[in-house]
């Protein structure tokens, strides 16, 4: 019964999403979602202030608000600010308006993906034109690549092109015609070398003037965050952009679209949760499921809220209430239970003809993927991000790296974190450690990591966790191979040509028959009694020293050992001294004493060294040495 009623909520919410997909019309478009990436220091949050500023000194805001997690620009002051480019006023404004994430930083925010859908409808990486594309702006390339996210590149600092005279907030080529030739081919020659380097990551970048398909070539805007050049030419292209390329995907839609940027601890508040609402209402009262760490967290809509309007600085309250909000805007969601909410996952509302159980598991879908590419053996790493989109970013690409993954989380590292990493210890100490993505770590598990021998590894770009991770798991696995080196028997098969020495130490000339000669190979030979076939091997001791032509050598491969090897054996302690002549003569090969042990070795610490070759003399020495 309750699997029916499940089965219909499911199909009533599917036959809802297809009306609200045949409502949508061509006319009634919703502000697209733009997010800002980049490496450090190219200028994204100057460039994001640049955009914010219209001219307040005359007491005109524009109307651009501040909201949650993101700045709303409405079509009045887009209009104002791409003015210089629009003197005879043909260029259309379809677009409300324009929503801009604005937490640089978070690069996880590419992944923050809606349904399926990234949450960005398109980005804008920013790029140093002084130092072209750095690490922070290949990932962020491959990020946008993977998600196949429409992007533009915002070629930031022209005003540090030497000798570059300035015309503040212009259209970017009306102040290029003006300056000097020098500045003029310097600034070809920095555009030229950048189109080299996105050529070389697969991509044509073109400056956005030239640029004869969108959709064949990436376009690059040169802007100035200090002095507002170019930041028109960046706006107008938006607009133009996401109205001409975009429009089936900006078309409103009634069903909700809401994702989870952070969570939050407010004074007076509680947990809060900022979410981006990209399609859709939310209303004060609303039920709604989120996804949590322990499970869904179903709770009540108490209160919408977002920050005052910058010019009445007067009012106590730093926020304000909304009853009802339309996408796509950013708002923060105050409700109980939100402790464990996760960032990153999506915010469902429950309507009366929906069926709770199918929500929760609608919304627990994505964490419930996650979960399943952690390792069942229980043998891997623990990995903590910030987010459910950073997380799986980082699972992605460990997964593609062949690292193994035991436990993950979000949010910060706290002492469980690092009791649950203990386990590895003993299992596999190269694995007992933290990767925390974009996370802070808590004193006190700091603390207790370090006590334990628990490696944590901190960063905020993917690659840098990897690089240290892999540099740390080569020292271990060196560590061990000398610790090993001693019980790893090389196999070998050696022709005596003559005896140098005949008693202890004994010295001997041979011929390479197969395999290796390594100074500390434990040798022996295989006598057969003919009359009752019973098998006898004799340890003659180890290799001490070998030499071909008088040189010492440390290893003989069968290709070296031309005219004969001279070795010398010296047997141990405990053995009992043979002699050439009496226990063994040149009849007689002489085979490396490999055993269970000696193998089981070779394939745990030296795997990729071992050639096939010499595993196929393993396997044939096993029968004559009697290996199991």
């Amino acid at each position: 019964m309750a699997a029916q009623k499940k089965a219909d909520a499911a199909k009533r919410r599917a036959d809802a999403h297809q009306a609200a997909l045949a409502a949508r019309n061509k006319d009634d478009l919703r502000s697209p979602i733009c997010c800002i990436l980049g490496h450090v220091d190219t200028g994204k949050t100057s460039l994001l202030d640049k955009i914010r500023q219209t001219n307040v000194q005359e007491g005109e805001a524009g109307g651009i608000t501040q909201q949650i997690g993101a700045t709303y620009f409405p079509v009045d002051a887009i209009k104002t600010k791409t003015l210089v480019l629009n003197k005879d006023g043909s260029q259309e404004y379809k677009i409300p308006g324009l929503l801009v994430i604005d937490t640089p930083g978070h690069e996880s925010f590419t992944n923050l993906r809606s349904r399926g859908s990234s949450l960005c409808n398109i980005a804008i990486l920013v790029v140093d034109i002084m130092h072209g594309l750095e690490p922070q702006t290949l990932e962020s390339l491959r990020l946008l690549r993977d998600r196949k996210s429409p992007f533009i590149v915002a070629l930031n600092k022209v005003d540090r092109l030497y000798g570059w005279e300035a015309t503040p907030d212009n259209a970017f080529r009306d102040s290029l015609e003006k300056q000097k030739p020098s500045v003029q081919r310097e600034f070809e020659h920095r555009v030229k070398s950048t189109i080299l380097a996105f050529a070389e990551q697969g991509l044509n970048a073109v400056l956005y003037y030239d640029n004869k398909s969108f959709a064949k070539n990436v376009s690059l805007v040169p802007t100035s965050a200090h002095t507002g050049e170019g930041v028109p030419d960046m706006i107008m292209l938006l607009v133009n952009l996401t109205q001409q390329r975009m429009s089936d995907r900006l078309m409103y839609l009634s069903e909700l679209e809401c994702t989870v940027l952070e969570v939050k601890v407010i004074e007076g508040l509680g947990t809060t949760i900022d979410v981006i609402l990209s399609n859709g209402i939310l209303r004060e009262g609303d039920k709604i499921v989120v996804c949590g760490l322990n499970g869904p967290i179903i709770t009540q809509i108490r209160a919408l809220l977002t920050p005052q309007p910058l010019r009445e600085l007067r009012i106590k309250s730093s926020y304000v209430h909304h009853k009802e909000v339309k996408a796509a805007l950013g708002v923060k969601v105050v409700a109980p239970d939100l402790e464990k909410a996760i960032a990153g996952s999506r915010l469902l509302v429950v309507s009366p003809d929906d069926d709770e159980d199918d929500l929760m598991d609608e919304v627990m879908s994505d964490l419930t993927t996650l979960l399943n590419s952690i390792d069942k053996s229980g043998r891997g790493v623990c990995v903590q991000a910030s987010t459910l989109g950073s997380l799986e970013a980082l699972l992605d690409f460990l997964k593609s790296s062949k690292i193994p993954v035991s436990g993950i989380n979000i949010g910060p590292v706290h002492k469980k974190d690092i009791m649950r990493a203990a386990t590895m210890l003993e299992k596999a100490k190269e694995l007992a450690c933290i990767l925390c993505f974009d996370v802070n770590v808590d004193k006190e598990a700091e603390r207790l990591a370090e006590e334990m021998g628990i490696k944590l590894f901190k960063a905020d770009i993917i690659y840098h966790l990897f690089d240290a991770f892999t540099a740390y798991n080569a020292e271990i696995t060196e560590a061990k191979r000398k610790d090993a080196a001693p019980q790893a028997v090389w196999p070998c098969r050696l022709k005596i040509i003559a005896a140098f020495a005949k008693r202890d130490p004994i010295i001997l000339g041979v011929d390479i028959l197969d395999g290796t000669l390594r100074v500390g190979t434990p040798l022996c030979v295989v006598k057969v009694d003919p009359v009752t076939q019973k098998k006898e091997i004799i340890p003659l001791g180890k290799i001490t020293s070998l030499e071909i032509n008088h040189k010492t050598q440390d290893l003989v491969k069968k290709s070296q050992a031309g005219g004969g090897v001279a070795v010398k054996i010296e047997h141990a302690v405990y053995q009992s001294a043979k002699m050439f002549g009496r226990h063994f003569d040149d009849k007689d090969e002489i085979y490396s004493l490999i055993t269970r042990q000696s193998i089981d070795v070779l394939k745990t610490s030296f795997k990729d060294d071992v050639s096939t070759e010499e595993w196929l003399l393993i396997k044939a020495l096993k029968p004559r040495l009697n290996v199991q």
